[in-house]
């Protein structure tokens, strides 16, 4: 879609926000400034032009197919209800996390196949530029040669390593973490207990799987993450094998050493929305503070990212052009798409339109996937 977009106030890569017009063709950014007469222009009217917000890690998704426990529907029905959820608060680009894991019910191999299947049906009618961030739980050994075959297929653009044992084991005489798992699973609590007990007897083996999926990524430039990183030296083992990628580190020291490593550190929108962690761990305005996050993600709450970034330097935790690129152009660093993350000629025209009217409410208006509205609000489109 060809069109410029005219007097909005547009964050630029710089930092500076500046009224400009943008013109954009065949889906890029072509030029900043100047006017072409004749070309289809679309009037902002001095709101808040902004790089669409890239999403590594999503899984709020599972809350559309399962919105309350025992109670679930079509996938394809939740997938679209995820997306429009997703556009109407400005993110372009999303990564679904799909978690396989040696669970039964919501999380298991059957799940995760009709997933894929309905995934792949509706994908071409999915607004944001939605991608598969395949959550492997380590423990799901049997799992392993499927897994790697659907990293050769090309199935995978993002792989994460979770091992929630020693968490869930933890929690069990939680009522309502317990409650989660049945629900999930479908098990009661002795059948739940039988079946992690035998499952944590697979530790010894653990390590080598691992080793074995992180080198099918690296041979295919997948990037890695890994989830919950407890201390500085299982993340640096996980460094060392290509996963560069420090996805919600228990404390500060841990995040340290993954920015020392070179890596990135990602932490929850929610957490630094809300200003406080759920299940008190590293706090994300902290981490901020501190330089040591690189990327915001949604995790169970999808608009909790635009929010968070308006948030963060509402309450002068970092200026707001830092904050917009832990939403943008961090989380397409950290993964490797350069084409976007930012309003410069050559990238996508991936942009988000903000009213910051209410600054304690901005909401997107217009949402756009190369130069395309996939969601509007309000009259700007008419």
């Amino acid at each position: 879609m060809d069109m410029q977009i005219r007097n909005g106030r547009v964050l630029l890569p710089d930092g500076d926000v500046r009224r400009t017009d943008i013109t954009v063709a065949d889906g890029v950014i072509r030029e900043l400034g100047g006017a072409r007469n004749g070309q289809p222009s679309l009037d902002v009217r001095g709101r808040l032009v902004l790089p669409g917000i890239v999403d590594l890690h999503g899984d709020g998704f599972e809350r559309h197919i399962m919105p309350r426990a025992g109670v679930s529907f079509e996938r394809a029905l939740g997938l679209l209800d995820t997306d429009r959820t997703m556009t109407a608060n400005g993110i372009t680009t999303a990564f679904h996390g799909l978690t396989v894991s040696w669970e039964p019910g919501l999380r298991s191999r059957d799940a995760a196949h009709a997933f894929l299947s309905d995934f792949a049906a509706v994908r071409g009618r999915l607004g944001c530029d939605t991608r598969l961030h395949l959550r492997f739980e380590t423990y799901n050994l049997p799992a392993l040669n499927e897994v790697q075959a659907w990293l050769r297929d090309g199935l995978v653009d993002m792989l994460a390593f979770n091992d929630h044992i020693d968490a869930m084991f933890s929690n069990l005489d939680r009522y309502a973490k317990m409650s989660g798992y049945l629900d999930r699973t479908g098990l009661n609590r002795d059948q739940f207990i039988a079946r992690i007990t035998e499952i944590r007897e697979r530790a010894e083996a653990v390590p080598a799987g691992i080793e074995r999926l992180a080198g099918a990524a690296v041979e295919r430039n997948i990037p890695m993450a890994s989830h919950d990183d407890p201390d500085p030296a299982t993340r640096a083992w996980y460094h060392g094998l290509g996963c560069a990628i420090s996805e919600f580190p228990l404390d500060e020291a841990t995040a340290r050493t993954a920015r020392e490593l070179g890596g990135k550190v990602v932490l929850g929108a929610p957490n630094a929305l809300r200003g406080k962690s759920h299940i008190n761990r590293l706090m994300a305005r902290d981490a901020v503070r501190m330089g040591l996050c690189d990327v915001l993600t949604s995790d169970y709450f999808y608009p909790s990212l635009l929010q968070a970034a308006f948030a963060l330097a509402r309450e002068k935790v970092c200026p707001f052009p830092e904050a917009w690129g832990l939403v943008s152009a961090g989380p397409a660093k950290a993964v490797g798409l350069t084409d976007r993350g930012a309003i410069e000629p050559g990238r996508r025209a991936d942009l988000v339109v903000v009213d910051d009217a209410d600054p304690a409410l901005p909401c997107a208006v217009l949402t756009m996937r190369q130069g395309a509205p996939v969601f509007s609000a309000g009259d700007l489109m008419g």
